[in-house]
């Protein structure tokens, strides 16, 4: 029987499997170094401080948002230096950041004229040997996704458990098994096809705002916002949202919302969805509303790369995309375009619609992190997050507004969604805040208003709760589960 701590933690692995699987990912991330160098003591050297990093930044990160550094992260590194300012570090020209990294290039041609290279005097066997230990660590990469190997991986880590499987095998083992699992089960998705139907959809509007780090600012000890109580008042279900993370990683609520798919359902691709699908997902929200005759409008004022956004959301099915260069001139609060500024535009493109429209729309302005220099005479990073939160819910209280007048002028329905992505990484709302939970409310406008309900949901049942607004037969949901 395995024996855990008392927090549900198994301790550290002293058997002799765990041993040897700690040990060979240490070899492996030294033979990887030792290619490049083909110097012992410089490889050995380069592993130490390798793990000693992972370590470092695995640590750091879960003290924000309490999760440890996982293989998928090394697909976001391309963009740390493209936009420091997400991954609270500095840019590579800073000289905090500019200055320990030339030290090192310049320690490590310093190592590399006085430790002499371990390769054979004989240049032939020289040359086969600089190519066999690429090519043998290459053929130990494909053999774990398939095979003997593969299969010993599965037996080890059959499905994800960070902590447990960090505390047994130790970090760079875990990174390492977890890539491999997750290439191993990785399959394409097919798409399923796109055929419109024009005469299906209802002359109806539908749309899906996810709220920036957007939680209840009483439960974070702020002001009431006075939205919230519009919402209650007015929302057919309305009440927490159980999300997959705190502080980060929006992609996954937001592909959760889209899919209507659980986290536990993707394996080891729950820690980027979008990198393991690519947007090709059959249940896709867009893709199922383009398929019953609506519109499909993705909105969201930041650049196209970031989670290879653009790319991955027209695979979900959004025919239009509105994003950064569409925003080049509208007002900025903080480093991000405002609130209020991406609620009049949705509002915009709401009145130029010829027909049914389903707009999913992403917030940008109270993006993390908060701190001084980022709003003038205002410091203090909960005071500059509620400052921004109310800004949320003016936006909101526009979007209610502007869904009135044209539910009231063109006779039309219309549905409103909103919904916190994470809650915020703040010194006051550590991660497993409020059971990991930001808050999220459904309106209906137009036809006979249900009394409103208070349902608690994940963010995959809101996904599947949503489906039922873009069918041609929708009929509106009753106050409970799905």
């Amino acid at each position: 029987m395995e024996a855990f701590d008392g927090r549900g933690v198994r301790p550290i692995g002293r058997r002799p499997g765990d041993l040897a699987v700690r040990l060979s990912a240490y070899a492996l991330v030294a033979a990887f170094w030792f290619a490049f160098s083909w110097r012992p003591w410089l490889a050995g050297f380069s592993c130490v401080l390798t793990v000693a990093i992972l370590t470092v930044v695995s640590r750091l990160k879960r003290g924000v948002i309490g999760e440890p550094l996982v293989f998928s992260d090394f697909a976001l590194l391309r963009q740390v230096p493209r936009h420091p300012e997400l991954y609270y570090t500095r840019p590579l020209t800073d000289p905090r950041m500019a200055g320990p990294i030339l030290a090192s290039v310049l320690g490590v041609v310093l190592w590399y004229w006085v430790e002499p290279a371990a390769l054979p005097h004989e240049p032939s066997v020289a040359v086969l040997a600089v190519i066999a230990l690429p090519l043998t660590l290459w053929t130990l990469a494909r053999m774990a996704g398939q095979g003997v190997l593969s299969r010993w991986l599965a037996a080890r880590f059959p499905a994800p458990a960070l902590e447990a499987d960090i505390a047994r095998y130790g970090l760079p083992a875990t990174i390492l098994a977890y890539a491999a699992r997750w290439l191993s089960l990785r399959a394409p998705v097919e798409q399923a096809p796109r055929a419109i139907v024009p005469s299906g959809a209802p002359d109806r509007v539908v749309v899906v705002v996810q709220l920036e780090s957007f939680v209840d600012p009483v439960r974070l000890g702020g002001p009431a916002l006075p939205v919230m109580a519009a919402l209650r008042a007015r929302a057919t279900r309305y009440g927490r949202l159980r999300v997959p993370a705190h502080g980060a990683y929006t992609m996954r609520t937001e592909h959760a919302v889209l899919t209507g798919r659980d986290a536990e359902d993707l394996g080891f691709g729950r820690f980027d969805p979008y990198l393991t699908g690519g947007g090709a997902e059959p249940t896709s929200l867009a893709g199922l509303a383009r398929r019953s005759g609506y519109a499909t409008l993705f909105v969201h004022p930041f650049h196209r790369d970031f989670f290879n956004r653009a790319a991955v959301v027209t695979r979900l099915g959004f025919d239009r995309l509105v994003m950064e260069e569409d925003f080049a001139d509208a007002p900025r609060v903080g480093p991000y375009v405002g609130d209020i500024a991406l609620a009049e535009r949705v509002l915009v493109e709401i009145r130029a619609r010829t027909g049914p429209l389903f707009l999913f729309c992403v917030t940008m302005e109270n993006h993390g992190p908060w701190r001084p220099g980022r709003l003038p005479g205002l410091d203090d990073p909960h005071a500059q997050y509620l400052h921004h939160l109310a800004h949320t819910g003016e936006a909101v209280d526009r979007l209610i507004a502007g869904l009135d007048d044209r539910v009231a002028r063109e006779g039309i329905s219309a549905t409103l969604c909103v919904f916190g992505d994470h809650a915020p990484a703040l010194p006051n709302c550590r991660p497993g805040f409020g059971g990991t939970a930001t808050d999220y409310a459904v309106l209906h406008f137009g036809g006979v208003q249900p009394v409103p309900a208070r349902v608690d949901l994940t963010a995959d049942a809101l996904g599947r709760l949503l489906r039922a607004e873009v069918t041609p037969d929708r009929g509106r949901p009753s106050p409970t589960v799905p």
